[in-house]
């Protein structure tokens, strides 16, 4: 079974279809080995391993297998209604929290999060040094994570 596993390893690249092929060759053996006279069992099992998988093979390529990205397929959070509204919720709280920061850690936040923008460039924009940019962005986002955790309590306890 190992020799047989290997083969098909090799031939098809896949551990999934290596495993189906050596079950179809098991199950080819039953019937090829009442009409052939076997001499060398291990040798005559290789080839028959290998003929099957290049067959295999060959079909692929008649039939071509498109895959589909992640992206294209609907996700299964997005397929239901209840955690849609978990998400608007939390985006809800999340709104929120930033409106509770401070103006100067609000600012740095959004220029860094919604805009995209490096510590240097905040820093050119906002007359602010590079260590103090830095320093708000992880004050900015330990604030916002508090804020959030005292906002889930806050549901849980209502519920």
């Amino acid at each position: 079974m190992d020799l047989l596993y290997g083969v098909c390893l090799k031939y098809l690249a896949d551990k999934e279809d290596a495993q189906d092929a050596v079950m179809a060759i098991f199950e080819e053996l039953v019937t090829k080995l009442q009409r052939h006279e076997v001499e060398n069992f291990k040798s005559w099992v290789y080839t028959l391993a290998k003929n099957h998988c290049l067959m295999k093979l060959r079909q692929q390529k008649k039939q071509p297998v498109t895959k589909l990205s992640d992206s294209f397929m609907q996700s299964g959070e997005d397929g239901h209604l209840e955690a849609v509204l978990a998400r608007e919720e939390n985006l809800r709280q999340l709104e929120d929290c930033l409106q509770q920061l401070g103006d100067g850690q609000r600012n740095v936040i959004e220029l860094f999060y919604l805009q995209g923008k490096c510590y240097k460039e905040i820093s050119e924009d906002t007359g602010i040094d590079w260590n103090s940019v830095r320093s708000s962005i992880q004050n900015g986002r330990r604030n916002l994570k508090i804020c959030m955790e005292a906002a889930k309590q806050q549901i849980q306890s209502n519920e």
